[in-house]
């Protein structure tokens, strides 16, 4: 059964995620002595990760035990407006003291392809041999049409069973991008959406109480195996509920 906290409002919310996340590595660290998370790129959560930084968070963080990955990214160079890593990085990487070792992005200035095939290397890095990454956090979005990290609509991505990456062609936005797959994704010890907005709510109404339409809406197939489902989601985001 999802968790679902409907937050006053979009700083509310990144309050919220900023103490989930904190929460989180400090339980990760304690059992298992690293904390691996993967994070959104997107409008909302930015104002998560500049909180995050705040020093009243950043210091109960022990920032060399953090793996730090993304869920996924698009098919441009780091320094792009549009790169989801540089977003984090001006928000967060740069005010906490992350070791860069501890920091795997996606190369999104590579050939589509070859971007998911070195990520798949980074991420046996620091999961080694296991049949598929078993993250202790994941920060997704959710997209006006239902996406998730870069998984669309109709997309044959959404029936990938082994890859734990895919380069995948956003139809919606006519270019590449690189994504964890499904299985990853549902393997999670922790999934956490951050939405927020009133041109969500219809959608979001669709997901959490509509018909299962998983090829539709993509977000209706998060169902870890093993692990918790938590929904951030401001009232706006949250009217049609």
């Amino acid at each position: 059964m999802a968790d679902l906290q409907i937050l006053e409002n979009t700083k509310a919310l990144a309050q919220a995620a900023a103490e989930h996340f904190v929460a989180a590595a400090e339980d990760a660290i304690d059992k298992r002595g690293r904390f691996t998370v993967a994070l959104s790129g997107g409008s909302t959560p930015q104002e998560t990760y500049r909180r995050l930084a705040d020093p009243s968070l950043a210091t109960r963080v022990s920032w060399r035990n953090v793996q730090l990955f993304w869920g996924d990214e698009r098919s441009v160079p780091p320094d792009h407006p549009d790169s989801n890593y540089r977003m984090v990085r001006k928000t967060l990487i740069q005010k906490v003291p992350i070791p860069q070792t501890n920091v795997h992005r996606i190369q999104g200035e590579l050939d589509p392809d070859l971007a998911a095939e070195a990520y798949v290397d980074e991420l046996q890095s620091v999961f080694g041999s296991e049949e598929r990454p078993r993250f202790d956090l994941i920060f997704l979005g959710m997209g006006k049409d239902g996406h998730i990290a870069s998984l669309f609509p109709g997309s044959l991505a959404l029936r990938e069973t082994e890859h734990w990456v895919l380069a995948v062609f956003a139809e919606a936005f006519q270019a590449w991008r690189v994504t964890l797959t499904l299985p990853v994704l549902n393997s999670a010890r922790q999934l956490s959406f951050l939405v927020a907005g009133e041109s969500k709510a219809d959608r979001l109404q669709e997901v959490l109480e509509g018909e299962p339409r998983p090829e539709s809406l993509p977000a209706q197939i998060i169902q870890p195996r093993s692990g918790q489902v938590t929904w951030l989601i401001d009232q706006a985001a949250a009217a049609k509920l």
